[in-house]
């Protein structure tokens, strides 16, 4: 598998470490260790829909059950299994439903991968949440863990808003315009902050 690393990362960190005093601490915990994408967009989005509401360790074990029933992980192959099989690896029926749909635009070409290189990301996540099951959340896991977009802030992503709490906060709670607020120091690489404050919470980095 080709495990592919951002250009932008290392001016990132020192813009980062420059800006906001959380960073400055956190950043050099993680060492060399770095945002990595698979490189092929539709396991990203089927990892994201099958990690949709589950833990990330539940999510993992249900990926793995299900990346060992086709030969390889394709949109044409996985048009081909059946759904039971697809029950019995621990997805539910909608999510079986949703890897179906996004198998199907996939392998009738209808997202525009070519193009999504000279697309602005609220374009890309446009296209993307008009496939069933893809909402604002997987679209944002997919700019930031595929395309390796540098400025995405997931304000829907729950390990996010955790870890501002923690580590901004006290842990008292947050809003999304909290987060935001502590989110405007970042840019223009409010992805890279996200990924240090996932690390935070959890050390081992998730790879979609």
């Amino acid at each position: 598998m080709v495990v592919v690393m951002p250009p932008y990362w290392e001016q990132a960190c020192k813009h980062l470490v420059k800006k906001d005093r959380v960073m400055k601490r956190l950043i050099p915990l993680f060492g060399d260790a770095c945002l990595e994408s698979r490189g092929d967009a539709f396991t990203t989005l089927a990892r994201s829909v099958v990690g949709q509401q589950i833990s990330v360790k539940a999510a993992q074990t249900v990926w793995d059950r299900f990346a060992a029933l086709p030969r390889k992980m394709t949109p044409g192959n996985v048009l081909k299994l059946k759904v039971d099989d697809m029950r019995a690896a621990g997805l539910s029926a909608r999510k079986v439903e949703y890897l179906v749909d996004l198998a199907l635009n996939f392998d009738a070409g209808s997202v525009h991968i070519k193009a999504w290189e000279g697309m602005d990301d609220e374009s890309i996540i446009a296209e993307l949440v008009a496939i069933r099951g893809i909402g604002r959340w997987t679209a944002e896991m997919f700019l930031i863990f595929h395309l390796m977009r540098p400025n995405v802030l997931p304000l829907d992503d729950v390990g996010l808003i955790k870890g501002i709490s923690q580590s901004y906060f006290s842990g008292e709670p947050v809003s999304r315009s909290d987060a935001r607020e502590v989110a405007e120091a970042w840019a223009p690489y409010r992805s890279v902050a996200t990924w240090y404050i996932w690390r935070s919470l959890d050390p081992v980095p998730v790879t979609y």
